[in-house]
């Protein structure tokens, strides 16, 4: 079993940054991919970034470039770094982790709030 603390949410101006952290703990050794989703009221949880342990990425095409997704194999931690927020970028943002793919693991989720 993994779990999965996510840390960093909060209330921004748009424009603004935020830096959410996740920690990841137990059978850490069985994970391979790491990735942020988000889910705003009313909506369906949806893909936000992925990376794998050797460090490749993937963005969905809403935050690319403004988004930055890193891990620290060596610390069990995943962040986001969230550039030039927008009001639409308000949800819970929730860590998740798997062998091949996010999915198997998740964390309790963080609040994250753009004003306008």
């Amino acid at each position: 079993q993994v779990q999965l603390v996510e840390s960093g949410g909060g209330l921004v101006q748009a424009g603004g940054s935020l830096r959410l952290s996740c920690a990841a703990s137990g059978s850490v050794f069985s994970i391979n991919s790491m990735g942020w989703y988000r889910q705003a009221p009313g909506k369906q949880r949806e893909w936000v970034a992925t990376i794998t342990r050797g460090g490749s990425t993937n963005y969905a095409d809403s935050v690319t470039g403004r988004f930055i997704i890193s891990r620290d194999n060596a610390k069990n931690m995943l962040y986001l770094q969230m550039n030039s927020l927008k009001p639409e970028d308000t949800a819970v943002y929730y860590c998740s982790a798997g062998q091949f793919s996010p999915g198997a693991y998740w964390g309790q989720g963080t609040q994250v709030t753009v004003s306008s």
